[in-house]
């Protein structure tokens, strides 16, 4: 599997100078505030504000930005940033060691491990979090994540069960590994009627869409229908049963026609969640496909006047970037639906509209969408405004824009007295500054020809927990932010030879043309650079071996690269006749 990616990474990490742990605070730069931001303010004698939600965003932004560098100045010297936080406080800390040492599977696993026997409960709920997160994309032999989980997921305690099935979800994504579904599917099943039941319920079938992503299993499909079906209305109104859907959709991502008897199964529930079941599933299923007729029915639903009850509506407008992604044209035309259904449409939609611009741009701070964003920020309606910030986050993921940091530095300022709108400009700081500017999020790889699976359900994951802000991310089940680890991919290209040792290249690297279809032998690349490897790609860039020194062996010039000797390479012949 990818074993090697932590130590290349790392190593390109120390090509770019970019080791040094970086603290919050870097990212904050709270001393460029026009008003003296805290400092000042904290001076002058007034009481500091909701201190546990500033270090649990402290926590996250620090997990993001030194994600996969293996060392930070929060968490590992010592644990007394640990104990600085509160019970869902303390299980995002300790989780975000498993993400700080990201990919490191052997040594990260040896940090977390003194967690695991921690006497609270939610240090013990996070270290099974981070075992998770440590792992995702990487395939160890020794399963050290199923064998550490299981017992959780047996277990009695409510926050360990659903800490070990989020970090199942995370570690095995796209994986369709059976094992891992014999554990989640008796979670699924459970039918006792506690307040927690639900919540459990919810997230294994999210764990379970993610780990058989796009895979049309039967079994996990006809379970979660048949739980859906046979849930009361409390359980089908709690705040994450969203998330079962989503399971689901995530079963039949990018498989168009096949989800078609799942979709009839769903019609059949006497709940308004249906609706939305529906729209989401279609949705997944035509993902990336660019159906006109889909996105001409997702309109259609957009277009009723609802006050209430109007999920479904957000779905439909998500589900409209999320069908024209990855295509352009389509994608120019979904920005002008979003204008008119920002005139015309009650606040429902309105409130999706920032999301969906998001997903249209993953790690892709376009000029205009990063402005009209920017407008929607400062609009009067709270969720809006917190969406808006969320999706400015995830526009420019891993992308450390300069124009975005200030935006949001400004907002930060803009929204000091209100803490969920602070606690979001800081997720979205953690998102732009996301390992240091080598990460990306975007789920489209090879010159977007494919889309990763796991990646796109870990941002949907933070797209739908964004339709209820207020019970998701700013109230206990923040810690769904770490499903964005199965998106983050370091956004290197680096040439080794057949033995996997360094081999620097020339490359030149520039916006990419598109050339189908043109006779001849077009130019691939305008505005070009040359660099030497290792390089950054960022969204929208390709590149192209500067010298004829060498062959790649992959016909697409991302990620690790191996390349050889060209046979028929003559050294240029120094001119001796002057």
């Amino acid at each position: 599997g990818n074993e090697k990616l932590s130590e290349e990474f790392l190593k390109v990490a120390q090509d770019l100078d970019v080791t040094e742990a970086k603290t919050p605070e870097d990212i904050y730069k709270s001393h460029l505030a026009e008003t003296g931001g805290f400092s000042r303010r904290r001076e002058a004698g007034g009481a500091v504000v909701d201190s546990a939600r500033a270090n649990l965003a402290s926590t996250y932004v620090n997990a993001f930005v030194n994600a996969g560098f293996g060392h930070d100045k929060l968490m590992t010297p010592d644990n007394e940033w640990l104990y600085k936080n509160k019970d869902h406080g303390m299980m995002a800390a300790s989780a975000s060691l498993g993400l700080i040492q990201l990919w490191n599977v052997e040594e990260g696993l040896a940090q977390i491990d003194k967690f695991l026997y921690s006497s609270e409960e939610y240090v013990k709920a996070g270290a099974a979090l981070a075992v998770g997160i440590l792992s995702s994309g990487v395939r160890n032999d020794a399963d050290p994540t199923l064998a550490l989980l299981d017992e959780h997921i047996n277990g009695d305690s409510h926050i360990m069960k659903c800490a070990a099935c989020t970090g199942l979800g995370i570690a095995y994504a796209g994986s369709a590994r059976e094992d891992v579904m014999e554990l989640l599917l008796p979670l699924v099943e459970q039918d006792n009627s506690g307040p927690n039941t639900m919540l459990e319920v919810s997230l294994a079938g999210l764990a379970l869409g993610m780990i058989y992503v796009g895979k049309c299993d039967d079994a996990v499909g006809g379970t979660i229908v048949q739980r859906l079906m046979e849930a009361s209305d409390e359980e089908l109104d709690h705040s994450h049963a969203i998330f079962l859907c989503l399971g689901l959709g995530l079963l039949f991502l990018g498989r168009m026609e096949k989800a078609e008897a799942m979709l009839e199964a769903l019609r059949t529930i006497e709940h308004k969640i249906s609706k939305t079941a529906v729209i989401v599933l279609e949705t997944c299923a035509y993902a990336g496909s660019g159906n006109v007729l889909q996105v001409q029915e997702m309109l259609h639903q957009c277009s009723e006047h609802i006050e209430e009850d109007a999920q479904h509506q957000m779905a439909a407008v998500v589900g409209i970037s999320l069908i024209t992604m990855g295509e352009e044209v389509g994608s120019e035309m979904a920005l002008r639906s979003f204008e008119h259904l920002l005139h015309y449409c009650e606040l429902p939609v309105k409130r999706a509209v920032p999301l969906a611009l998001g997903v249209l741009n993953i790690s892709n701070p376009d000029f205009s969408v990063i402005d009209q964003l920017s407008r929607l920020s400062h609009d009067p309606d709270t969720e809006i405004s917190q969406n808006a910030i969320l999706a400015m986050g995830l526009t420019s993921a891993g992308t450390n824009n300069s124009r975005v940091a200030g935006l949001l530095r400004q907002l930060s300022e803009f929204y000091s007295k209100e803490a969920g709108h602070v606690f979001c400009v800081r997720i979205a700081q953690a998102m732009l500054h996301m390992g240091k500017g080598l990460m990306t999020l975007s789920p489209f790889h090879s010159d977007k020809m494919l889309t990763c699976g796991p990646a796109l359900g870990g941002v949907l994951t933070l797209i739908y927990s964004c339709f209820d802000l207020k019970s998701t991310l700013l109230d206990k089940s923040h810690y769904l932010i770490y499903y964005l680890t199965c998106a983050m991919n370091p956004r290197m290209l680096i040439t080794v030879n057949e033995d996997l040792s360094w081999r620097p290249v020339t490359v030149r690297v520039g916006q990419a043309v598109e050339t189908v279809g043109q006779a001849g032998k077009p130019k691939t690349i305008t505005g070009f650079q040359t660099h030497t490897t290792p390089v950054l790609i960022s969204s929208g860039e390709r590149a192209e071996l500067g010298t004829e020194e060498v062959l790649s062996v992959s016909s697409v010039l991302e990620g690790i690269v191996i390349v050889k000797d060209n046979p028929d390479y003559e050294a240029p012949e120094t001119d001796e006749k002057k």
